[in-house]
């Protein structure tokens, strides 16, 4: 984690002219240091795990991440080099509470694509609207679909929506509020709110699917141990009864003899 830390920071260094002039080279050999250090831990691993390595997709992560980093530095792949970075993200998978938020993340994503397949039917019932309404006079702004597409997302988002563009509508079409406001309430605050709502919910079900399972592991503990503590207290019992058929035979010699 500390080399692939050091490493990503090297690499943002690397984007600055000054400080590749200022040090020499240096940072150079030091990202081919760690990319040797990457190299040597994949062959490490594949060693160790054989085809098991494949079936962790961290490893297939970090094995497409080093390959990269292994491509010629030319022209046109420099850029496929840099991608080297996103080896930082490992980090995610390390740290619990990260880890816990990308799982959340990914949990949500079957919902959220209900969520973006209806803000898309909006956005094309709006486009279409916008297009016939305002395309013939604000033809930068609406002149096609997707340019209605794009200036609705840009309202949408709330950058410059009221003194850029919807004042600026309403001076050559005074009633043009009536369009913009319902398609603000819509998208910029409904939508937003399913995607907080749809966060929250599935980050509140991990979190208790996790103490579900850390209770069942904990009553799988106590379980097994009564059970010990069950197998000793036979024991002793049998050993009891071991000792008293044991005293009860010495008193019969004993009294046998007398």
């Amino acid at each position: 984690m500390a080399v692939i830390i050091f490493n990503a920071i090297t690499l943002g260094l690397s984007t600055s002219d000054k400080a590749m002039e200022y040090s020499g080279g240096l940072i150079g050999l030091v990202d081919n240091v760690a990319l040797t250090i990457f190299v040597i831990e994949l062959l490490l691993k594949l060693y160790a795990y054989r085809l098991r390595f494949f079936a962790n997709a961290w490893n297939i992560f970090d094995l497409l991440v080093v390959g990269l980093g292994l491509l010629p530095n030319r022209d046109g792949l420099s850029a496929l080099r840099g991608l080297r970075v996103i080896r930082a993200m490992r980090l995610l998978s390390v740290i619990p509470q990260m880890r816990a938020v990308v799982q959340a993340l990914l949990d949500a994503l079957p919902g959220m694509g209900a969520v973006i397949i209806m803000i898309s039917i909006v956005f094309y019932v709006f486009s279409v609207m916008a297009t016939l309404m305002y395309g013939p006079v604000f033809d930068d702004w609406f002149g096609t679909l997707g340019r209605s597409a794009y200036t609705l997302f840009q309202v949408m988002t709330l950058e410059s929506w009221s003194m850029g563009i919807v004042r600026p509508v309403m001076e050559v079409y005074p009633t043009a509020w009536v369009f913009f406001v319902p398609f603000i309430v819509i998208t910029a605050f409904s939508v937003l709110n399913l995607f907080i709502g749809l966060l929250v919910n599935t980050m509140q079900s991990a979190v208790e699917a996790d103490e579900e399972a850390q209770f069942d592991q904990l009553r799988d503990l106590v379980r097994d141990e009564t059970e010990i503590v069950a197998d000793h207290v036979k024991a002793l019992h049998e050993e009891i009864r071991a000792l008293r058929a044991e005293l009860s035979g010495l008193r019969g010699g004993e009294d046998g003899r007398q």
